[in-house]
């Protein structure tokens, strides 16, 4: 999925690249911008969606809480 998102994230550059002070693209993609931003955000929702399960789960949320607690303890 890493590399379909790095894909992705590369064409959208490229096409941004592509465009002129006008906004007009030099080559004509009917309508194939708006799928892609739909699947980005798509993408990016489950993706967060994925990381809130694994940080609010109980092992990884009581290690990031110690590790918190640690780093606010620390004397220099």
């Amino acid at each position: 999925m890493c590399r379909m998102v790095r894909a992705r994230l590369r064409a959208l550059v490229c096409r941004m690249r592509a465009m002129d002070w006008t906004g007009s693209t030099a080559r004509r993609d009917g309508g194939m911008v708006t799928s892609e931003y739909a699947m980005g955000i798509v993408a990016a929702v489950a993706f967060a969606v994925v990381l809130y399960k694994v940080v609010t789960g109980g092992v990884v949320g009581g290690e990031l809480e110690r590790i918190v607690k640690q780093a606010l303890d620390a004397r220099m």
